[in-house]
């Protein structure tokens, strides 16, 4: 028999720990299992051809699919190829996607066996029975929660091409003891550690291979503030020993628990070591209520103030739009408040209805209306109509294209004047009125139409707004504006653009790109 572990990541940066968790809890059969992952967007008869090279006449194959909100209807045309070419091959499928609501999904139909839930030891079993009987009788397959410290840890099968190029995702913990409904960690009943020494463990033979980006998948990276501060320290004495050899490392934080011990470790850390991901999703107490989202938002907004004030730690914070209650103005209001503490990346996010999630049952009070098909994004609801939801929609992409991506750092101020989310607004919809587009805009086509909003809608003169301009382009001497809407010589001198182009490598040759640019003022 072969197996086969595999799923369609969503970029190629990105290394599955999930199917390393399951090829390390293969047991006897780990010999005889193989990884094969794949990068969504590619063509399915190309990955049909590669998964269908693995079969032996005479012998079983069964292959594992990981199934996610991004790739399920990717996965589900290859599933239906394998099954058209080769019925014989045994498909077993697993993940979030398909551990809820299963009977109503195309792709369960076309599969031999579901594992819901953990899989970490259920797919070996089930595999053991496949081989060796009795066969199992049903389709769909509750997983076993194994407990932590019996599961084999899967950083070993991180390869030496995976730590060389790709993000290495790491977990200290599983679950969360939150309950906010539009996350599929409201089903869980607590939050699981694994044991802190045998994890870092783990992270120093990774360290020692080579690997400087770790990525926390924790939910709640600070509710346990004496294991925070042992892995913060595991990294601190890395950066001390090495400094000309950074590490990097992300978390996800709870904005209302950062006690002074943490925040003391959190100031020792040096630019680009450091990135927090911090969920607020709403600064609404009734929404927050609704949604079982416990926050205190005055805490809240004091520590990220802080953190933007009193530490390099780099600030990812989320704001969820649709949810239940929560009209355009409420949110307008909440971006505005965020805006005002500083973090350098505001995420906005439409509301999903994720498989499982209990935000399902304010569906009818609220008139939620969400799309059918992944990734399952509300199209409107009772307080925020359709026209009216696809503006915010629109206000996420071009907020991500011109703020989060950091190449207007010196003229998004000037955009957002003395009311972001409304300034911001009046611009994403002239872009649009003026594009039909939201992506697949270039960055000299997206600084042309800054720059004519700014000097016809907001009657700035026309070289103020250049020389802005021409200070955020500085050091990339390839964009340059259109003649129509320079009808000047070169933004900058040329040699002062290489100079300045060496200098930012220089400065950032061991930070993740994106960071780079909103730390290069």
């Amino acid at each position: 028999m072969t197996i086969l572990l595999s799923t369609l990541n969503a970029r190629y940066a990105h290394a599955s720990m999930g199917l390393r968790y399951l090829y390390a809890n293969m047991g006897e059969l780990q010999s005889q299992t193989h990884l094969q992952e794949f990068v969504i967007g590619a063509k399915t008869t190309d990955l049909l051809e590669r998964l269908l090279s693995w079969q032996r006449a005479d012998e079983k194959l069964i292959i594992g699919f990981g199934v996610y909100i991004w790739n399920v209807e990717e996965t589900t045309r290859l599933v239906a190829l394998i099954k058209r070419v080769a019925p014989e091959v045994i498909i077993v499928l697993g993940g979030p996607e398909v551990s809820y609501e299963t009977q109503e999904q195309a792709i369960v139909g076309l599969a031999d066996y579901v594992i819901t839930g953990w899989g970490d030891i259920s797919f070996a079993a089930l595999c053991q029975q496949i081989l060796n009987g009795p066969k199992p009788l049903m389709k769909i397959h509750a997983g076993v929660q194994a407990k932590l410290d019996e599961l084999q840890l899967p950083y070993d099968y991180y390869t030496d091409k995976d730590i060389q190029t790709r993000t290495l995702y790491v977990e200290a913990s599983r679950g969360c003891p939150f309950k906010c409904e539009f996350c599929l960690s409201a089903l869980d009943k607590t939050a699981w550690p694994f044991d802190i020494d045998r994890f870092l463990a783990e992270m120093e033979k990774l360290h020692a291979r080579g690997a400087r980006l770790f990525k926390f998948v924790d939910r709640t990276f600070n509710l346990n503030i004496k294991t925070s501060l042992k892995i913060m320290q595991f990294f601190l004495d890395k950066l001390e020993a090495n400094p000309d050899d950074p590490v990097f490392a992300h978390f996800e934080v709870v904005p209302d628990h950062l006690p002074d011990a943490l925040k003391a470790g959190i100031q020792k850390f040096p630019d680009g070591s450091l990135q927090f991901e911090i969920g607020i999703q709403s600064f609404n107490p009734e929404v927050q209520s609704r949604i079982s989202r416990k926050q205190d938002n005055a805490k809240a907004a004091e520590n990220i103030q802080w953190l933007c004030q009193h530490s390099k730690a780099h600030l990812h914070v989320d704001l969820i739009a649709g949810l239940p209650g929560e009209t355009v103005a409420s949110f307008a209001s909440g971006f505005n408040q965020l805006y005002a503490l500083g973090p350098h990346e505001i995420q906005f996010g439409i509301l999903k209805r994720l498989r499982g999630t209990p935000i399902i049952r304010h569906t009818e009070d609220f008139g939620m209306r969400f799309d059918p098909y992944p990734p399952y994004t509300i199209l409107a609801n009772k307080d925020v109509p359709f026209a009216e939801m696809q503006k915010l929609v629109r206000f996420a992409r071009y907020w991500d294209l011109v703020a989060n991506s950091g190449r207007f750092s010196h003229t998004l101020p000037v955009i957002l004047g003395d009311a972001p989310f409304e300034n911001f607004m009046a611009l994403s919809d002239w872009i649009y009125a003026k594009t039909d587009a939201t992506h697949k805009i270039a960055l000299d086509r997206l600084a042309n139409l800054v720059t004519q909003w700014l000097c016809q809608e907001r009657g700035m003169p026309q070289q103020e707004v250049l020389t802005m301009i021409g200070k955020d382009y500085a050091g990339d001497a390839k964009h340059k504006q259109s003649p129509e809407i320079l009808r000047a010589e070169n933004l900058a001198d040329k040699s002062a653009q290489k100079s300045a182009a060496t200098t930012l490598v220089a400065e950032n040759k061991a930070r993740p790109k994106r960071q780079s640019r909103h730390l290069h003022n």
